[in-house]
């Protein structure tokens, strides 16, 4: 019994400073529902049912807030760099 509840304690922390991470280092204009503050408020005072809202409600839409949008061409496949030289 006790080992269940510390695996799920250490689930909800590890969830809880995921979603504190990364609400804080997404752009306020990408953040859907509430504003920022109001998102890191209720990861931090409400731990598990907030962080789960944040990924839900709050995370943006997308491919990625990481991830490139087009495909690097190395300089010497790109027609354009190579009609410059």
């Amino acid at each position: 019994m006790v080992r269940w509840a510390v695996i799920a304690a250490i689930i909800t922390l590890a969830l809880m400073i995921f979603s504190i991470i990364d609400c804080s280092r997404t752009a306020e204009s990408n953040i859907r529902s509430l504003p920022k503050w109001a998102w890191l408020i209720i990861i931090i005072f409400v731990p598990a049912i907030g962080s789960i809202a944040w990924i839900i409600a709050g995370r943006p839409k997308g491919n990625g807030r990481g991830r490139r949008k087009g495909k690097i061409v190395p300089p010497d496949d790109n027609p354009d760099f190579l009609g410059k030289l």
